[in-house]
């Protein structure tokens, strides 16, 4: 069963912006630990926001400040705000429970930041 849709992602120049969004399907959404994590060719998954139930967040230190992560438990969604992006954070992104689900990673969704 998918557990994790991400979508959102896409082509934007550096310093530009993008939302993106995880559909997640699991009845336990608004009580566990969700995550954004994002991988580069050749490179594990790695961390770059974690969410708690009661609205924790943790960010990668080369994105505090202009990532935030959200979760609205009425759309059972997970979201991720990235502001002023740079081309270093290039990558495919994707939500999972933490700790990972290793059956639940899903198709993930591509940011590409260049000009």
């Amino acid at each position: 069963q998918v557990q994790f849709v991400e979508s959102g992602g896409g082509l934007v120049q550096p310093g530009g912006s993008l939302r993106l969004s995880c559909a997640v399907s699991r009845t336990d959404f608004s009580r566990i630990i969700m995550a954004w994590f994002r991988q580069t060719p050749g490179k594990l998954h790695e961390a770059v926001a974690t969410h708690t139930p009661d609205g924790q967040t943790e960010y990668k230190d080369s994105v505090q400040g202009r990532f935030t992560i959200s979760r609205d438990v009425t759309k059972n969604t997970l979201y991720l705000q990235m502001n002023n992006l740079k081309p270093e954070d290039t990558a495919v992104y994707y939500c999972n429970v933490v700790p990972v689900s290793r059956s639940a990673w899903g198709q993930g969704t591509q940011v590409t930041v260049s000009s």
